[in-house]
């Protein structure tokens, strides 16, 4: 049986089957394959898996008669690209945007409207670079956040420990100009280096984030301008692609938990013990890699709340802790190079409530090597210090690990 004797049901999950493509070709052979392939639930299909939109718009959001009519407006607005690199590119920023709307739909409205061809070869003329096709993509689709004067709403998140915030936004390409210019020009940097600043901390901290146009690299600074690579090099066909991994990972982070929003930024947690939780970031922009020996700079965060639950201690219950003691215990690639023992944290002596708001407090150290790992102890008093209601008791809190990411945020 032919293709034109086949059942209409039948003939629809065929053509849903091979493609968009073959389906065009499909439509050229007869008024009734033409009339089949062109039916717009159909389309819906291909739209849907090679776009992620389930409403007929164009390549900028713009409404369209019809999904083979979106279908064809993107094909047609990208037709310089290579397809699946588009439908990557594509997916890449649904996701961000998916995860956003859910969890920070303040951060998304601050992603601007993709860029178009003109604005991207004004912008390559203007700086004397040629982006790879994988940045160009990432910029046809959105052209970077209008930031916000507090710096609040970075795309990319960053920390704060004592005086030093980060916050970084993926910078637009006016935006990119202008930082690349003064940035270079500070650096004694000649006009026409191929490395561009394609996003930066709105803090007062500074953070800069380096694209190599020559060969798609994404890097980052150190406190005495040496450039780390923030994604890991990978030999075939993924070449000039350092910006795409770079948020293709950012995404995954986002979706699998490994950042959360907190407070006015993204921050990030690590894993969860008892009622203390540890998390840990690299920061390159205060790390000395060329002092003897080297300092590799990390701020940790340390979380801590009682359930709800209280706690229950020789058959009584709590519904109140406070915090008495710490002691820490650091490693530089498995050697004890300082253990900390002391009364409260930065401080304070911050009291639990059962169920209330958790206590967070962020400090930092330096290690001479790239791998280190902190881990220790809390000691509380159940009740509080002033009234005490029976012995103190440990929390442990399991080793987290400071290393050199492969991925630098």
């Amino acid at each position: 049986m032919g293709l034109e004797e086949a059942g209409d049901l039948v003939l629809h999950i065929i053509l849903s089957k091979i493609g968009p493509e073959n389906t065009a070709r499909v439509a050229c052979v007869s008024k009734r394959l033409k009339v089949s392939a062109s039916e717009d639930s159909l389309w819906s299909i291909f739209c849907s898996l090679d776009l992620n939109i389930t409403t007929p718009l164009g390549p900028h959001g713009d409404p369209s008669p019809s999904f083979k009519a979106a279908y064809q407006s993107c094909r047609e607005s990208f037709r310089m690209y290579p397809w699946h690199l588009v439908k990557r590119v594509s997916h890449c920023w649904d996701n961000l945007k998916l995860w956003l709307s859910l969890n920070f739909p303040e951060a998304e409205a601050t992603l601007r409207k993709g860029a178009t061809e003109e604005d991207l070869e004004e912008f390559e003329s203007a700086l004397k670079v040629k982006l790879p096709l994988p940045t160009r993509l990432l910029y046809r689709f959105v052209d970077g956040q209008e930031p916000r004067l507090d710096g609040s709403l970075g795309l990319i998140g960053g920390y704060s420990v004592y005086s030093h915030d980060v916050n970084v936004y993926l910078l637009p390409l006016k935006e990119v100009i202008r930082e690349t210019n003064e940035t270079m020009s500070d650096l004694g940097v000649s006009n026409g280096s191929n490395f561009i600043v394609v996003a930066a901390s709105a803090t007062a901290s500074l953070k800069m984030f380096f694209l190599d146009c020559s060969d798609g690299q994404l890097y980052t600074g150190t406190s005495t301008r040496q450039m780390l690579p923030c994604v890991p090099e990978i030999n075939g066909d993924q070449q000039q692609d350092g910006m795409l991994r770079w948020l293709e990972e950012h995404g995954r982070r986002l979706q699998s938990g490994v950042i959360k929003v907190r407070e006015r930024y993204a921050a990030l947690v690590g894993r969860t013990w008892e009622e203390v939780r540890a998390s840990s970031v690299f920061i390159p922009e205060v790390s000395n890699l060329r002092a003897q020996p080297p300092a590799y700079w990390y701020a940790y965060s340390i979380r801590m709340s009682l359930m709800p639950e209280g706690c229950f201690l020789n058959g009584r219950h709590h519904s109140s802790c406070q915090l008495y003691w710490r002691h820490w215990i650091i490693r530089a690639d498995d050697e004890v190079i300082d253990k900390v023992n002391g009364e409260a944290v930065i401080g304070k002596y911050p009291l639990l409530q059962a169920g209330e708001e958790e206590f967070v407090y962020e400090s930092c150290s330096n290690f001479p090597t790239t791998s280190g790992s902190i881990e220790g102890s809390f000691t509380f008093i159940p009740g509080s210090l002033k009234d005490p209601k029976g012995s103190q008791f440990e929390v442990k809190v399991e080793e987290f690990p400071l290393k050199l990411p492969d991925y630098i945020f």
